[in-house]
């Protein structure tokens, strides 16, 4: 079963990737938009003082622009690390101080403020492909997962509309999201 699961998920990784690709980068330009004129009229958002953000990579849903137009937002980025053991650690978004992971994407350097999980109110939350009840397809590294599994906030997907299924493949390591925003609106994630 979890060698079946495995094998759907990487099979829809690639279709995935093929489909975020294929989405001109207007259509992106404009969703992230969307989304992003969505999440700053969200109450939650509107509430929370710390908020977990990304910096995207592989044309994920690009968030900067609300990031500025809230700096008065505590914004926090993740940092990938594999010591002690894999996972991240957060530390405050500073757009002059970031360096860039081998994955890919930018990051904040181990020596930027650090800032404690439970301090993180509100998490969004990126990923290759989210469904209806929460579940996530990420990259496979687990990272968001443990990461959310011990999560005490409010977390939400972040992803385009395209990318939003209804059922997707999750086994128990994988952890759901509470809310979902697309370009096409906001909402509860259905419990399963």
């Amino acid at each position: 079963m979890a060698d079946s699961i495995a094998l759907q998920k990487a099979k829809l990784r690639r279709e995935c990737r093929a489909r975020r690709a294929a989405l001109s980068e207007q259509y992106r330009t404009q969703a992230a938009q969307a989304i992003g004129q969505l999440l700053e009229k969200w109450p939650i958002l509107q509430q929370s003082r710390v908020v977990l953000t990304y910096l995207p990579i592989h044309h994920e849903v690009d968030l900067t622009a609300l990031l500025d137009r809230l700096p008065h937002k505590l914004w926090v980025l993740p940092r990938v690390v594999e010591e002690p053991e894999p996972g991240m650690t957060f530390h405050l978004y500073e757009p002059q101080r970031l360096i860039r992971h081998p994955f890919g994407m930018l990051e904040p350097a181990s020596e930027r403020p650090m800032v404690l999980p439970q301090e993180i109110e509100l998490a969004l939350v990126p990923g290759l492909a989210f469904d209806r009840h929460g579940w996530r397809l990420g990259y496979g590294g687990g990272y968001f997962d443990r990461f959310l599994r011990d999560f005490a906030g409010v977390s939400v997907g972040v992803t385009f509309y395209p990318l939003l299924f209804d059922e997707l493949p999750h086994n128990a390591l994988d952890m759901a999201v509470q809310w979902i925003v697309t370009e096409a609106g906001l909402f509860l994630a259905r419990a399963v």
